[in-house]
């Protein structure tokens, strides 16, 4: 079973990351690892930079428990929903696991939400950790 977790180093991505490892486990499944960003200029650098080592500490974690991760840093200019949509389209993704964090409305109307983009747009089974 393949599982994508969308990352971004945030708790609620943490605890998404923790659900789809209990996941791999039974299902001897294996994990993509995957963060969104939409621009990739120079004044991002840094940002880069801490999320390539983020995925790469997550990583060497989940294969020293004996769980299969490959990280993907995904820097294409698009939103970070649709990004991961089409990521699970083309590796054939079965389950995308992502954590949510409460907003108001207003914030959902203003900025969107990611998690109701995935969950509204996936072919496939998508799990939410709160």
């Amino acid at each position: 079973m393949k599982i994508m977790v969308g990352f971004d180093g945030s708790i609620s991505s943490s605890d998404a990351l923790w659900v789809a490892e209990q996941h791999a486990k039974v299902f001897k499944g294996r994990i993509e690892l995957v963060t969104s960003m939409e621009k990739g200029a120079e004044a991002q650098r840094e940002e880069i930079e801490t999320a390539e080592k983020d995925l790469a500490k997550e990583k060497k974690r989940l294969e020293a428990e004996g769980i299969p991760c490959q990280t993907h840093l995904l820097i294409r200019g698009m939103s970070p929903g649709e990004d991961l949509i089409e990521f699970a389209e083309e590796n054939e993704v079965e389950e995308i696991v992502i954590g949510i964090r409460r907003k108001s409305k207003v914030g959902k109307l203003v900025f969107g939400s990611t998690a109701q983009f995935v969950i509204l747009t996936a072919g496939c089974p998508v799990v939410t950790v709160k």
